[in-house]
């Protein structure tokens, strides 16, 4: 077995290495650690959890710890997708550099600017950023990467996938053509093929496990979701997420749950608190000083539940994950493996679940194709016992009157007016003029009167007949006008010569 003493590592590094307890590298470690230090350039596949931050910290700090950096001029270059890696990677050079006289610099979004360009104007060895940020201080002219000795791209497919690639590019054609390039990620898609082909030179390729594979240390199932009615799909998928927590009891020490989208991320979080559980949603809209408090929190074991998009997926090293709940099944089935593999790390044992709708299933396909074995499915928790109360469906439920329920109110209200009042109301004596009243016979039964002489109510224009027997009577030498009830306006009452003048 290799030992990182048997890796011609800088001493200085090598004692900060043991210092952190370390004393044999993993698989991508002792194979893309001795070209590294030979200068050759990287190409590393490996499955998240397995070490590629040090693959290349180790050889960097190594090879950078003699020199001196000039001012504006980084002398290596460390590029991630997002904010949390990128400070992640800062926090590694950190463990491992302290032995180091090295400086680093952290230049990413929710910073500020003033405060970065600072750390440059004095010169740094170690620049880590996210694209975005490193081309806001090149156009600013506050940088200068001419002088970058080693660049690394950390997840390079998922720089891919969030339309990184170009400015990738750009960045590549600004530094020099001599520097030392390392390429990690998880998976490597096609694409990825061509930007190894145009930017690294005759890199060495070390893949230590098959492309996009799951940990074997990570128990997975999914649950078959199909709601009982469509307008009650979210409620009762987040009751589903609640009963498969709660089904772990006390195995589920902490966990992170996935959904697509921002929006779902915070409606999942707080409906979590809502049914006391403690939870906290993560995501790029959030501001950064928030998604460091929550992030650390989470790290720190004062948070059990983390609501996270897949911001959060990629390359965050939170040793003891219990659990790994995919609300919704990923887009692309690359996302699947990155996001489970935040549990299961360094050989310790995971579990992961998901939840699959009917419009999902083909992304699932899509899944089990990548990994080349079909997901075991499991019980829902909540079919046993039955739904939850507010998202019961009894046989009532499915009555017209029911339905009518569910709808908006103001329309409730006029269907009420049109088909219930003449069904259930008695028609008002008062509607018809007291002239005609008199003149029938009391006993004579309603179904026996002409259909001139029944209540206006109870034809299909019952008001527009209302409004026209108050404008005959009240042209009827002054007579009081009746039927209209005491709410009628006074106005109404008036005589057509009154109203003229009036």
């Amino acid at each position: 077995m290799t030992k990182f003493s048997e890796l011609n590592l800088n001493p200085k590094v090598l004692k900060a290495v043991e210092e952190a307890g370390y004393t044999e590298p993993t698989p991508i470690q002792a194979g893309a650690i001795p070209p590294a230090l030979a200068g050759r350039d990287i190409l590393g596949i490996a499955q998240t959890g397995t070490g590629k931050t040090a693959s290349f910290t180790l050889p960097m700090l190594s090879l950078l710890a003699r020199g001196r950096a000039r001012a504006r001029m980084p002398r290596s270059l460390v590029l991630c997708p997002t904010r949390e890696l990128a400070a992640q990677v800062a926090e590694n050079f950190d463990t491992y550099s302290k032995h180091l006289k090295l400086t680093k610099a952290l230049l990413i979004g929710g910073v500020s600017f003033k405060e970065q360009d600072k750390l440059i104007d004095k010169g740094v060895d170690v620049l880590i950023a996210t694209p975005g940020r490193l081309l806001d201080h090149f156009e600013r002219g506050k940088l200068l990467l001419t002088g970058v000795q080693i660049m690394v791209v950390d997840e390079a497919d998922r720089m891919l996938d969030m339309g990184f690639i170009p400015d990738i590019e750009r960045i590549f054609s600004l530094t020099p053509f001599t520097r030392q390039t390392f390429f990690f990620s998880a998976t490597m898609a096609p694409e990825i093929e061509r930007i190894t082909n145009t930017f690294l030179q005759n890199p060495e390729r070390i893949e230590v496990a098959r492309q996009a594979t799951a940990s074997e240390t990570i128990e997975q199932g999914v649950v078959m979701f199909k709601p009982s009615r469509r307008e009650r799909a979210d409620s009762e998928k987040r009751n589903l997420l609640r009963a498969l927590i709660d089904a772990e009891g006390e195995k589920c020490t902490n966990a992170i749950v996935f959904c697509n989208r921002k929006v779902d991320v915070d409606v999942v979080a707080k409906s979590l608190k809502k049914h006391g559980y403690d939870a906290a949603p993560i995501h790029g809209d959030l501001d950064q000083s928030q998604r460091t408090r929550t992030l650390d929190g989470f790290r720190a074991g004062d948070l059990k539940i983390l609501v996270a998009s897949d911001v959060a997926a990629r390359g965050l090293d939170v040793p003891s994950v219990s659990h790994v709940l995919n609300y919704d099944v990923p887009s692309h089935a690359e996302d699947y493996v990155h996001r489970i593999g935040r549990t299961g790390r360094a050989g310790r044992e995971g579990k992961t679940m998901m939840i699959c709708a009917p419009r999902d299933e083909k992304n699932l396909e899509d899944i089990e194709r990548l990994i080349q074995k079909p997901v075991p499915r499991i019980p829902d928790p909540t079919a046993r016992g039955g739904a939850a109360p507010e998202t019961a469906s009894t046989p009532e439920a499915d009555t017209p009157e029911a339905k009518s329920d569910d709808k908006p109110a103001s329309r409730s209200r006029s269907r009420s007016r049109a088909s219930k009042k003449p069904k259930d109301a008695p028609a008002p004596q008062a509607v018809e003029p007291a002239v005609e009243a008199e003149s029938q016979p009391a006993e004579k039964p309603a179904a026996e009167k002409p259909a001139a002489e029944k209540p206006a109510a109870q034809s299909r224009g019952g008001k527009s007949g209302n409004r026209g027997g108050a404008s005959q009577n009240s042209n009827r030498g002054g007579k009081p006008v009746v039927g209209m009830g005491d709410h009628m306006p006074s106005f109404i009452a008036l005589s057509f010569e009154d109203r003229r003048t009036g």
